[in-house]
């Protein structure tokens, strides 16, 4: 006698024949193919409900855990071996690469000097309220490295949403006549990042200290000068910052004159502000000047940038008493 068999989701009536047992139950050969499909790496039949892989790549829960992970970012399934893995966090290579676009806050490349002479800025201008998004990071270094690598991107804890374009050292005569600050600055207003109006957002600009002298003996004279510029006409320069004197207490705060530039630099480096002071003496390779607020306005980064470098002109042509008569 031939033993019959019913279909666990329709209810057919099957003879061994044409029965499909699958666990503990029993299909027919349309419902075993519309519940359940084959492991793409064992060949094991799995439950279509509990394929851990996707439509394409069946996986039962052993194969994957073994051999396959998914995208942290965009969920795709991965292979292991085909993975990027940084801080216990697993990126296809699609989303890595794009991840590269915005490094972390430690971040430091090698420096590439660009133009012709002995003064060198960094710019660090800070952007936020648009998002700390790799794809916008991308577009704003395809824009600024198409012909060379002028620029890179940092996260940057103080910030909302958004990130710290970087600049690589440039004279100021690069910065305006080679780097695309114009249009750096007018894609970022496109992707709706702010800079000056988003109240986080500072813009920083790094000189070589050893503009000032080949030696760090010699630059002490010039750089106490460039301390008591700044406090001597603290007023003016907060104008000309755009920030207000609590913004300034709490991202670039002033040492306080001294009476002399001398005075004013030892006090400096006696000061326990760290890097929030209006020029940061923390740096081994550059003084950073921190006083003013960021901006997505390009006539306002290059008067930042000439203000600097009429204040290091300044500092080095001239002496303390002919500093003490300046107007």
């Amino acid at each position: 006698m031939r033993e019959v068999f019913y279909c666990s989701q329709c209810g057919e009536e099957l003879t061994e024949e044409n029965v499909y047992f699958m666990e503990d139950e029993v299909y027919c050969l349309d419902c075993f193919e519309e519940l359940t499909d084959t492991c793409a790496e064992c060949g094991e039949r799995i439950y279509i409900s509990e394929n851990e892989g996707t439509e394409d790549t069946p996986l039962c829960s052993q194969c994957y855990y073994h051999y396959y992970t998914r995208c942290n970012h965009c969920d795709e399934l991965i292979m292991l071996d085909n993975a990027y893995y940084e801080q216990g966090t697993y990126y296809c290579n699609e989303c890595y690469q794009e991840r590269k676009s915005i490094h972390d806050y430690s971040y430091k490349p090698y420096p590439v000097f660009y133009g012709k002479g002995n003064r060198f800025f960094g710019v660090e201008l800070e952007i936020d309220d648009g998002g700390k998004i790799y794809n916008n990071a991308k577009k704003i270094l395809e824009l600024a490295n198409e012909v060379e690598e002028h620029i890179y991107i940092k996260e940057d804890g103080s910030l909302s949403d958004g990130f710290e374009i970087v600049s690589y050292p440039m004279t100021l005569d690069y910065h305006k006549n080679n780097m695309n600050w114009w249009e750096v600055m007018k894609k970022a207003l496109r992707m709706g990042y702010y800079s000056h109006q988003s109240g986080t957002a500072g813009l920083h600009i790094h000189v070589n200290r050893n503009c000032f002298g080949e030696y760090a003996e010699e630059q002490e004279n010039p750089i106490s000068r460039v301390l008591y510029f700044v406090e001597m006409f603290w007023n003016e320069m907060l104008c000309f910052s755009r920030r207000t004197e609590n913004q300034m207490k709490q991202w670039a705060n002033r040492y306080g004159r001294k009476n002399s530039p001398k005075e004013t630099l030892y006090h400096a480096k006696g000061s326990r502000n760290g890097r929030y002071t209006c020029v940061n003496l923390n740096n081994y390779e550059t003084i950073e000047f921190r006083l003013f607020r960021g901006t997505l306005k390009y006539n306002t980064l290059i008067a930042t940038l000439q203000m600097v470098n009429e204040i290091c002109d300044v500092a080095i042509s001239f002496s303390d008493e002919e500093l003490d008569k300046l107007s």
